[in-house]
């Protein structure tokens, strides 16, 4: 599933390592993301995700608000 993470590691610095003693979250975890292979997110690792990032879900994962906005 496409999502922002590479960008926002890189953004921030900050390594799957890190990141994964940081929020919790496994390494194989991040990197599965990173790499977008993970098909089936867990929305509370997504959540953690973003409040580490301080980012909403759309900006996770690309989504536009104003995309299909007359």
């Amino acid at each position: 599933m496409h999502n922002n993470l590479s960008l926002l590691m890189r953004k921030h610095r900050v390594t799957a390592s890190k990141l994964s003693i940081i929020t919790g979250i496994s390494r194989t975890s991040i990197h599965g993301l990173y790499h977008e292979r993970t098909e089936n997110l867990d929305t509370k690792t997504v959540m953690k995700l973003c409040e580490y990032f301080n980012v909403t879900p759309n900006e996770f994962f690309g989504i536009n608000d104003k995309e299909g906005a007359k």
